[in-house]
C-alpha cells in the first residue's frame, strides 16, 4: 500500500510511502535508526553517472545552502532541519517544535531561488539524539552497500535521505527502477519505512540519458591482391 506524504505541488514528481507492513515483511526492520544515503538504479549496461545535468547539480547545491540559511533565519535554534535538493525539488526532514515552525520552514524553502517544489517531511517532536544521527550514518552505509551488491542498481541514480529509520529516495528514474530501489532499501535492518520522492521518466527517456560507450573505429578495408 502506498500513501502520499504532504508536499507542495510538483509536476511529474511522485512521492509514495512503502507501508510498514511491506517493510516488516521484507525483513525485521523495526529499530530506531535513520540516515542520509545515496542509492541508485539502472538495468542492463549501466554507468555510474548522475542523471542531472552538471548545471543542475551545482544549482541543487546552491539551493540546499540558501534554503538552509533561510530556514535558520526563520526558526533560529528551534528544531533540527535537514535540507536536500534534487532537480530543484527540496526535501525537508528532521524535527521542529511546532506545526507553525513546520509551515515556516516550508515557506522559507519554497521562497528560495530556483526551487520548483517542497516536500515537507518534518516531524513535530523533540530533536533526535546524536546517537540516533550516528546510527543514521551507519544505516546509510548499509543501504549503499546493499545497492552495490545488488549489481542491478546505479548508486548515482538515487539520492537517499534517512531520518529516524525513515528512508527517502530521490532521483530521476523509471517506475521499474523506483520499485527496485525501494525494495532493496526496505530489506536493510533498521529501516522503518521507505518514501519515494521521484521524478518518474519512461524507459525511452532513460535510454536517451544513458551514456553510450565509445564508438568502435571502423576496420580498414583489406588490400585486394
Amino acid at each position: 500500500m502506498f500513501l502520499s506524504p504532504r508536499r507542495a505541488p510538483a509536476a511529474r514528481w511522485k512521492t509514495r510511502l512503502t507501508g510498514t507492513a511491506l517493510v516488516v515483511a521484507a525483513a525485521g526492520l523495526m529499530s530506531a535508526c535513520a540516515p542520509l544515503v545515496l542509492g541508485g538504479a539502472a538495468a542492463g549496461a549501466f554507468v555510474a553517472t548522475d542523471r542531472r545535468t552538471s548545471g543542475t547539480q551545482v544549482e541543487d547545491k546552491g539551493i540546499e545552502f540558501k534554503a538552509a540559511n533561510r530556514i535558520r533565519s526563520a526558526l533560529g535554534e528551534r528544531g533540527h532541519v535537514s535540507v536536500n535538493a534534487y532537480n530543484r525539488v527540496v526535501l525537508l526532514t528532521g524535527e521542529v517544535a511546532s506545526d507553525a515552525d513546520k509551515q515556516a520552514a516550508e515557506l522559507a524553502a519554497s521562497q528560495t531561488e530556483n526551487v520548483k517544489s517542497v516536500v515537507n517531511e518534518l516531524a513535530v517532536m523533540g530533536n533526535s539524539s546524536l546517537t540516533s544521527r550516528s546510527n543514521d550514518v551507519i544505516l546509510q552505509t548499509k543501504i549503499k552497500a546493499t545497492m552495490v551488491d545488488a549489481r542491478d542498481v546505479m548508486s548515482n541514480a538515487f539520492k537517499v535521505v534517512v531520518e529516524r529509520g525513515e528512508v527517502f529516495l530521490m532521483g530521476i528514474v523509471t517506475e521499474r527502477e523506483a520499485n527496485r530501489a525501494a525494495e532493496l532499501a526496505s530489506t536493510v535492518s533498521g529501516v522503518q519505512k521507505v518514501v519515494k520522492v521521484f521524478h518518474i521518466i519512461s524507459e525511452a527517456e532513460l535510454a536517451e540519458k544513458t551514456p553510450k560507450g565509445p564508438a568502435q573505429p571502423a576496420s580498414a578495408p583489406s588490400e585486394q591482391r
